[in-house]
């Protein structure tokens, strides 16, 4: 279980942080030939998306708590 601030912030990182890292990496890679550009986007979107989840899970037991 997660506290409130706990989620508040790994909600931001999961919405906010993640995507944009992953859209700034794609983006310069494909400007500047970096190395490795869908290799580090796709583990970026399956941290993202598995956090996502765990925020899923917590958000669905916190709500069954409160009934």
């Amino acid at each position: 279980m997660l506290n409130n601030k706990l989620y508040d912030i790994l909600k931001y990182i999961a919405q906010i942080v993640l995507p944009a890292i992953g859209t700034l990496y794609f983006a310069l890679a494909q400007i500047w030939k970096l190395p490795l550009g869908e290799e580090i986007v796709g583990s970026i979107t399956a941290i993202d998306t598995f956090l996502g989840v765990l925020l899923g899970i917590s958000s669905i037991q916190y709500n069954k708590e409160d009934k």
